[in-house]
């Protein structure tokens, strides 16, 4: 059994991930394989339609796990309590891949289990302190991400965030060293000819593995949160602008992760959740001239912004 520690959360793994070992202790999540025959004895909530299965099929099973499959790609079997994990790739789909979602969009729903309410956000450390970009799927939090690492900064996650609220303070937990990115964003941002797998088959993004001078392994006190514009929207000039409790509320709310469990109790704690951040912290919104030459500016506008 392997040890890692990811969002703060303490892994036990059957499989060898490519990551650090344990340094730390959290909540327990166990990690292991399912065989063939192990997911077909589940109950029939588990079978996808049988004609046209879509991309994303999950369903809550008689004894309240979760059931999660990826068509053509892997499936999986999340616990009540969220501390168990069983899954198994399909048709020789790639490891990367694989742990991709297996450290992304299915531990998330272990999180939820567990009274966890994490963040659809790539975060960066500056100056030792947690910078979090929020925004949904395209809006290009990557991006931004892989231009601060450009810049000498470190990744802390990218995806999927964890707040911890500890003595008064708001920890970000680090995530996976790893970025995704596509090929011609990575060579631009980068300088360099990326060197990844792809994410799945169905996109050529890249999961880049990061070295230990740009990933940050240690939680980072959180400064600020920063929302990218909906749909990729742009400005003609960089503009930040801080908003007021209500919109940081709500901005909060929008980008939690996994849109998937809407039972009322998550909701009360995704509800719960972002108030606590944005009476605390602030939210700006960052809007900015589309094109990959940008990022270097916007970077420093950050770092001004941040009294870097």
């Amino acid at each position: 059994m392997h040890a890692y520690q990811l969002y703060g959360l303490s892994l036990r793994s059957q499989w060898a991930l490519p990551w650090g070992k344990e340094q730390g202790s959290g909540r327990r999540v166990e990690l292991r394989p399912g065989t063939a025959a192990f997911f077909a004895r589940l109950p029939q909530q588990a079978r996808p339609p049988a004609r046209g299965e879509a991309w994303f099929h999950h369903a809550q099973l008689p004894d309240d796990s979760l059931y999660l499959r990826w068509a053509n790609l892997f499936e999986f079997l999340v616990s009540p309590d969220g501390r168990h994990i069983v899954g198994r790739p399909l048709n020789g789909v790639s490891r990367e891949a694989f742990q991709t979602y297996l450290v992304s969009q299915v531990l998330s729903f272990a999180l939820l289990r567990q009274g966890i309410e994490p963040l659809h956000s790539t975060t960066v450390v500056v100056d030792g302190k947690a910078v979090a970009f929020l925004g949904d799927c395209g809006y290009g939090k990557s991006s931004l991400g892989a231009a601060f690492l450009r810049a000498g900064h470190r990744l802390l996650t990218d995806d999927l965030l964890v707040v911890k609220e500890e003595k008064g303070r708001f920890l970000a937990q680090p995530g996976p060293p790893r970025l995704k990115l596509f090929p011609e964003v990575a060579q631009v941002v980068l300088g360099k000819e990326p060197a990844g797998v792809p994410m799945n088959p169905h996109t050529p993004k890249l999961v880049l593995s990061l070295t230990p001078h740009e990933a940050a392994t240690s939680p980072a006190p959180l400064r600020a949160f920063y929302l990218l514009p909906a749909g990729g929207a742009a400005r003609k000039r960089i503009v930040l602008r801080r908003l007021r409790p209500r919109q940081a509320l709500l901005a909060l709310v929008a980008n939690t992760f996994n849109p998937v469990i809407t039972e009322s109790g998550r909701l009360a704690r995704q509800f719960q959740t972002a108030a606590r951040l944005a009476e605390a912290l602030p939210v700006k919104a960052l809007s900015f001239p589309r094109g990959l030459e940008h990022l270097s500016a916007v970077v420093e506008a950050v770092e001004r912004d941040l009294g870097h």
